[in-house]
């Protein structure tokens, strides 16, 4: 005799399908609700379905020991039980956020930010100042000294007879010292580009402007240098007349000299000048005035005596052994004050 299994049941067949369809069940989770809505049903229509069919309840975790821990093993850590360290609350990675703390002032961040402009002198508000001034100084001197100008570039070709008198005023003669200083500026500026362009980028200074600083302390310098070297000089060899004569023409050549080089500087700062154009045109000034300076010397000394062999030791030593001293010196600051990786 076979015994049935009480557990299995059977369904009547000949239950209608009619029936299971006329009770529904409610919905359980929200696919179950979308189903139950057009196919266009705007997301809104969508979200206030599932909020009428279900309803949030509070989740409440069973308080009953879990015995269903593997054999040998210890019972395992309720999940509800943290006890981390105090400082992992206080200490995160967004700790120091402002967006973290509501106490802290916010800033607000729009778009996205894009690759850093590259380094200018246009855009250097010292560089843009010293040339500001610079073009303010020249137009007033051209304002005021339009007619000395012209009358000492004549003398330089045909000297009067009264050449050997002074015949400059003090104004004349205190604006070519500040066109002198202009000058030292705009070669302290030269010698600045050219070295953070061709020697090195990086310096031990603290910043750019110390090394131009250093630059320009170096140049006023060699001109004060320059000035004492040849007063000094020509005192002992020379009359006072012709000394002082000599000295006036010299820092007539030194003012101008700011004045022709100046362009170079506007246009290799503001307009993007080839930097070896720029350095033929400033080789081509500074032999310029060493040959009017040489021949400066050679009209108000060695004119009326001959001496062909004196004035070229005059001029070589008391000319270009001090430029090859100044730049001789400026590579030596160099090669000191760059970082060499």
């Amino acid at each position: 005799m076979i015994i049935g299994d009480s557990i299995q049941t059977t369904i009547d067949a000949t239950v209608p399908e009619a029936i299971v369809e006329d009770h529904p069940t409610k919905p359980q989770t929200p696919y179950q609700v979308l189903r139950l809505l057009p196919k266009d049903a705007t997301p809104a229509q969508q979200d206030s379905a599932i909020q009428a069919w279900l309803e949030p309840r509070e989740i409440r975790y069973s308080e009953r020991p879990d015995t269903l821990h593997l054999p040998g093993e210890s019972i395992p850590k309720d999940l509800k039980a943290v006890s981390l360290p105090q400082q992992y609350y206080r200490e995160n990675f967004f700790s120091n956020d402002s967006l973290y703390h509501e106490e802290l002032s916010a800033q607000d961040y729009y778009g996205m930010a894009g690759d850093p402009m590259p380094y200018s002198y246009a855009n250097d508000n010292l560089v843009t100042s010293l040339l500001i001034l610079g073009f303010i100084l020249i137009a007033f001197a051209f304002s005021r000294m339009s007619n000395f100008i012209v009358g000492q570039a004549k003398n330089f070709i045909h000297p009067s007879q009264n050449s050997l008198s002074l015949s400059e005023t003090s104004g004349e003669i205190y604006m070519q010292i500040v066109l002198t200083g202009l000058t030292c500026i705009v070669y302290a500026l030269l010698y600045y580009l050219y070295a953070t362009e061709f020697l090195a980028t990086t310096y031990v200074t603290s910043s750019e402007y110390a090394l131009l600083g250093i630059f320009l302390g170096v140049f006023v310098g060699y001109y004060l240098l320059r000035f004492g070297l040849y007063s000094m000089v020509n005192n002992l060899f020379f009359d006072s007349g012709r000394n002082k004569k000599f000295l006036t023409s010299l820092l007539y050549l030194s003012s101008l000299e700011g004045l022709l080089l100046y362009p170079a500087l506007a246009l290799l700062a503001f307009k993007h000048l080839p930097a070896q154009n720029a350095i033929w045109y400033c080789i081509f000034v500074l032999i310029l005035v060493k040959i009017l300076t040489f021949y400066k010397s050679f009209t108000i000394f060695f004119k009326q005596n001959d001496l062909f062999l004196q004035i070229i030791l005059y001029f070589c030593a008391l000319e270009m052994v001090p430029l090859i001293s100044l730049w001789g010196g400026l590579s030596v600051i160099v090669d000191i004050l760059k970082i060499n990786f």
